[in-house]
């Protein structure tokens, strides 16, 4: 019964998240999974580092391309500035790949953060 109940209101809240919260959140998300590979570096796998820092890439694709897409009601300036934070994000991305070290993923962590917390401040 509880199970039942608590899916109904996770569907619930889905439907009623604005796009603004959703990409927010999956930025947090995104970013508590980079800080817990961080935090436990040495005992993390290399496959867990390549799934977190893999996520926060593909969320990244999908934000810049709906940010920068035709259909984007974004201004051109916005639409320019998530382009190249999303460049940055990439090569700061392969960076850590090239050369793995933990101080490195607090770049990227903090970038989800302050977005997050961005989109979460504006109203809509």
């Amino acid at each position: 019964m509880y199970k039942q109940a608590a899916q109904a209101y996770q569907k619930t809240s889905q439907v009623a998240v604005s796009p603004r919260e959703l990409e927010a959140t999956l930025l947090m998300k995104a970013a508590a999974r980079l800080q817990l590979i961080k935090d436990d570096w040495e005992e993390t796998s290399f496959a867990e580092k390549d799934e977190a820092l893999s996520y926060n890439r593909k969320l990244w694709t999908i934000l810049v391309t709906s940010a920068t897409s035709a259909e984007s009601q974004l201004p051109q300036d916005i639409k320019n500035n998530m382009a190249s934070l999303g460049v940055f994000v990439f090569k700061h991305t392969m960076a850590i790949m090239i050369d793995p070290v933990p101080e490195k993923l607090g770049t990227l962590i903090s970038i989800n953060r302050n977005i997050a917390e961005g989109l979460r401040a504006r109203p809509e």
